[in-house]
């Protein structure tokens, strides 16, 4: 997936690919500056916009392959915040913190099982409460690796249901977490400052913040999520539907996201 950037020396309008890290070093294919684009934006929140972009467009099994990714890193980006959180309220510093939380996170980089035992572990730790909604079904698991593992072509129905679980699940613990995943942001914010700092004379730097599913509705830059408004339901749904909640919360964010993302586009053309 890319992205319009506009060169900061010429105006004109570069097209440039989401980097892994959220670091673009990009020469202006007009006049040749070189600028660095940082985008103020996490792994899931990139992942799930990948899989809104693929359901929209029609490709329902791609989709499905970057909303599991996107629950996967949301769990990776909620141990962090708590992590840090909690390290915030001791005379450790930051990078030292970060450091022993990076460490600590290589022991169970490549094992989904073990990252969701240690979601599970924080959100106990946090809330005080069992995660209940770890489950088979309260996680989409079962048609999940249909999809992934077993080759299966889900119907676009199926998918709708399955993003709505998940966005609608993310939502909460964003709810939930609150301001502490400002905590979070700030790994970025200290990736995008190193980065920096190696940059030559010269190279302009620009910030960026793009609209997305979750970014839309409750991100500000190093501010306290947002409150989300409400969703409407369907008629004759029950306010204890959860289908049809999951189904209204996902359907308004993606109405919001198409409005958001037609500014963006319109605004680098």
């Amino acid at each position: 997936m890319d992205f319009p950037t506009t060169c900061p020396a010429c105006a004109h309008v570069n097209r440039a690919e989401f980097a892994d890290s959220s670091v673009h070093d990009l020469r202006c294919a007009r006049c040749g500056a070189r600028y660095c684009v940082l985008v103020r934006k996490q792994k899931f929140e990139v992942l799930f916009d990948l899989g809104t972009r693929a359901l929209m467009d029609g490709y329902a099994r791609e989709a499905v392959a970057s909303f599991a990714a996107a629950l996967e890193r949301f769990f990776e980006f909620y141990v962090r915040a708590f992590a840090l959180e909690q390290a915030a309220g001791t005379e450790r510093p930051f990078a030292q913190a970060l450091a022993a939380l990076d460490g600590t996170w290589r022991h169970v980089a490549s094992q989904s099982e073990r990252q969701v035992g240690m979601f599970a572990l924080a959100y106990l730790l946090r809330e005080g409460r069992e995660p209940d909604f770890l489950t088979p079904r309260g996680l989409g698991t079962e048609f999940r690796n249909r999809v992934i593992h077993r080759g299966a072509l889900p119907t676009r129905a199926e998918v709708d249901e399955y993003a709505a679980r998940v966005f609608t699940l993310i939502d909460r613990l964003l709810t939930e977490l609150g301001a502490g995943a400002a905590h979070a942001e700030l790994m970025q914010e200290q990736a995008f400052s190193a980065h920096i700092a190696t940059l030559p004379d010269g190279v302009t730097v620009v910030v960026e913040e793009h609209p997305g599913m979750f970014r839309a509705r409750r991100f500000g830059t190093l501010s306290p999520l947002a409150k989300p408004s409400k969703a409407t339901l369907p008629d004759g749904a029950g306010v204890n539907d959860a289908r049809a909640f999951q189904q209204a919360l996902f359907q308004q964010a993606l109405e919001e996201r198409g409005a958001l993302l037609r500014t963006f586009k319109s605004s680098g053309s």
